[in-house]
């Protein structure tokens, strides 16, 4: 049975490799490692079809090294402890064993850690391949012993030349079939970045043209091969982080068209629509708060609608608490202002708490002078009692939250600095 035509047309030399040209420049490390027949430890990571496995399997080729392929998802603890044997019987060869995992993130961290003692000995080279953020699924003692480079999708035309060399090449198609121009970049465009999908669409049109007797692969037996529109989206990988972090970044930047844009592009490729709407109600903590407070409630509530009709009804009203996020007034004070708290909490110790802020629920705690001289604000104008700390003794007290000029918060900033100048005049 012969073997996929992505597997086919997998290059045999570095030459042949399409795509990544950055990242396969004439000075670029990874170039040298090949040029050389020096491959080092690395994470190769990015979206699905973009070379990943066949770039490690050609460091590989190297003279002098013996290539092992594992996967995270058929391997375990048994696989990752015999990898050291494997690299010792090869250097007992004088060989270097060169270990590809691809999947690495799939990996526990206390399997992520089984790899580090060979890495340190230098007995295995590793090259681990993934689409997940490395910085986000590996674990830190293993970033520190490997270099990550980050391949692209393919472009059009480049996934057009990949397809123009798989009818062309004896390894491939053979030249048995025609496709126009504008059919490959129909094929392109379905692939939507994927080389191996593009591989894959022109192999099964191809089939279908045969079992038809025809030798043009056209833009209707494409159609039938794709079987719909096909998205590039991993519900688990970077472009789902990447796809997210486009519509908040939108809605900060308050542009409410841009936000609908990412929105359907994220329910389109199959985001689960809740992981949105909980990115929403974080919106509208971090970037609006107390401009707008409405904010945070039409973001819940477009969420718990959500859950009451399902999609595709309660898309809208996603659609509807994006806009309105995006077209708020914007402040980042809370989400400041909570960090600021965070810092002095880490950094100051566990202060006690002011008797005159403490709980006096029993006469045995009033004898401890708990709540001693509490002034009880509405008692006071403004329901304010000014020139009370309510900070711990002897702690400097700090202003975390600085209003804007934005929205409510202009009012709340104006209250907060009539009672600072009534605290004033108590010093």
């Amino acid at each position: 049975m012969a073997a996929p035509l992505a597997e086919r047309m997998r290059p045999q030399v570095l030459s042949d490799f399409v795509g990544q040209a950055e990242l396969l420049a004439p000075s670029a490390p990874l170039r040298v490692a090949y040029e050389r027949g020096h491959p080092y430890p690395a994470i190769l990571y990015g979206p699905p079809g973009t070379g990943k496995t066949t770039l490690a399997r050609l460091l590989a080729q190297a003279p002098g090294h013996r290539f092992l392929a594992l996967s995270a998802l058929t391997s375990g603890v048994r696989e990752l402890k015999a990898l050291e044997d494997e690299g010792r019987e090869a250097e007992t060869q004088g060989l270097r064993l060169v270990a590809f995992i691809d999947e690495i993130h799939r990996y526990s961290r206390a399997q992520q850690d089984a790899l580090l003692g060979p890495l340190e000995e230098g007995i295995v080279v590793l090259i681990g391949a993934t689409t997940e953020n490395p910085a986000f699924a590996l674990s830190s003692a293993l970033l520190s012993r490997v270099r990550l480079h980050g391949l692209k999708v393919l472009t059009q035309e480049e996934l057009i030349q990949l397809l123009g060399r798989a009818l062309a090449s004896p390894a491939g198609l053979g030249g048995e079939f025609e496709c126009s121009s504008a059919d490959l970049t129909l094929l392109a465009e379905l692939a939507d970045g994927d080389g191996r999908r593009a591989l894959a669409l022109l192999e099964l049109a191809a089939d279908l043209a045969a079992s038809e007797g025809m030798t043009t692969i056209d833009a209707v037996l494409i159609q039938r091969a794709a079987g719909g529109r096909y998205r590039r989206f991993d519900k688990g990988g970077d472009l789902l982080y990447d796809q997210i972090s486009a519509l908040h970044k939108a809605v900060r930047g308050s542009s409410p068209d841009a936000a609908l844009y990412w929105l359907v592009r994220l329910l389109d490729g199959g985001c689960d629509p809740r992981y949105v709407a909980r990115r929403l109600v974080r919106a509208a903590s971090e970037d609006i708060g107390n401009a707008d407070p409405r904010a945070l409630t039409i973001a819940l509530d477009a969420w718990q609608a959500f859950d009451r009709l399902g999609s595709p009804e309660g898309e809208l009203m996603l659609a509807q608490a994006a806009l309105y996020l995006a077209s708020a007034p914007k402040s980042n004070a809370a989400y400041k202002a909570l960090q600021a708290a965070q810092r002095d909490v880490a950094t100051q110790g566990t202060r006690p708490v002011p008797n005159h802020l403490r709980n006096a629920p029993t006469t045995h705690a009033r004898s401890l002078g708990h709540g001693r001289d509490y002034r009880y604000p509405h008692d006071e104008p403004e329901a304010y009692a000014a020139g009370v700390s309510y900070f711990p003794d002897r702690m400097t007290p700090s202003r975390y939250y600085e209003p804007t000029d934005r929205g409510l918060e202009a009012r709340i900033a104006e209250r907060l600095a009539r009672l600072r100048l009534r605290d004033a005049k108590e010093d």
